[in-house]
C-alpha cells in the first residue's frame, strides 16, 4: 500500500475550524520538473468521483489545489463530503501526468519529515495539529523501497556568504523520518555557477554581487527548494 494512504483510511476525529495560512510549497515529478510557489492555504472544494468535497484549510491538500497544478486527480478513500472532517481519506493519485502505482506513488514531507495522515485530515499532517504559517511542505513521487520501508531522501540546504563573494552552502539528505546526514556528491546551484558538494555536503560558490536562488540536487533523490541568497550587499 502507498506510503501515507493507510492512515488516510482513518475516519477523522471532528477538528476545530483553522485559518488560512501561507505555506512554502514544492512539487518534484518524477523527471525531476519542479514547481515551487507561495500557496495561501485557504479551504476549497475539489470534485471526486462526480461529489463535491470540502478540503480543510491550513492543509497540504488545500495548498496543493489551490497552487493550480495540472493534471491533479484523488481517490476518496472514505467519505469525503461538504464537512471539513471528512476530508481525511482523500489522496491524490495522479499530479501532472505521473499516477501511483502499486508501492510507488505521490507522498508530501512537512520540513523533512513525511507525514503520517491524509493530505486533507483535518487533525493536520501528524495528527497533532493542521499547517503552521511558514511550513515547507514537499510533494515527490515516492519509489517505495522495500528493503529499508523508505521513499528516496529529500534534501536540504542552508546557504551563508562572506566578504569575498562566496555562497557556502552545506546539503543534508533526509530519510522518511526526518534523520539527516551529509550529502556528498550534491551538485549545487546558484544562477550560472555551479559546484560539487565534498563528502561533508559542504560547497562553495564563488559569484559576482547580486540576488541568487540557490537549490541543489542529487541523482536518486528529491532536489532541495530553492532559497534566495544576497551576495555582496
Amino acid at each position: 500500500m502507498l506510503v501515507g494512504a493507510a492512515a488516510a483510511l482513518a475516519v477523522a476525529a471532528p477538528a476545530p475550524a483553522a485559518a488560512a495560512v501561507k505555506v512554502q510549497q514544492l512539487v518534484v515529478q518524477k523527471d525531476g520538473k519542479a514547481r515551487q510557489a507561495a500557496v495561501r492555504a485557504r479551504a476549497t472544494h475539489v470534485r471526486v468521483h462526480g461529489d463535491s468535497c470540502k478540503v480543510p484549510s491550513a492543509t497540504a491538500l488545500a495548498a496543493l489545489v489551490l497552487s493550480g497544478v495540472p493534471k491533479l486527480r484523488l481517490h476518496d478513500y472514505g467519505s469525503c463530503s461538504d464537512r471539513a472532517q471528512d476530508a481525511g481519506g482523500l489522496v491524490v493519485r495522479a499530479l501532472g501526468g505521473d499516477s501511483n502505482k502499486g508501492n510507488d506513488g505521490w507522498v508530501y514531507k512537512v520540513g523533512n519529515r513525511l507525514a503520517t495522515a491524509g493530505a486533507a485530515d483535518p487533525t493536520g499532517p501528524f495528527g497533532h495539529g493542521r499547517l503552521k504559517k511558514g511550513r515547507h511542505v514537499t510533494w515527490f513521487y515516492c519509489h517505495l523501497s522495500v528493503a529499508k520501508h523508505s521513499c528516496q531522501s529529500t534534501l536540504g540546504l542552508t546557504a551563508e556568504t562572506d566578504q569575498m563573494e562566496t555562497i557556502h552552502v552545506h546539503v543534508s539528505a533526509y530519510d522518511d523520518r526526518g534523520h539527516g546526514k551529509p550529502a556528498a556528491r550534491a551538485t549545487v546551484h546558484a544562477g550560472a555557477t555551479h559546484a560539487t558538494t565534498d563528502e561533508n555536503g559542504d560547497a562553495d560558490l564563488v559569484v559576482p554581487p547580486g540576488r541568487y536562488l540557490v537549490y541543489a540536487e542529487k541523482h536518486g533523490a528529491i532536489r532541495t527548494f530553492g532559497e534566495e541568497v544576497d551576495v555582496g550587499s
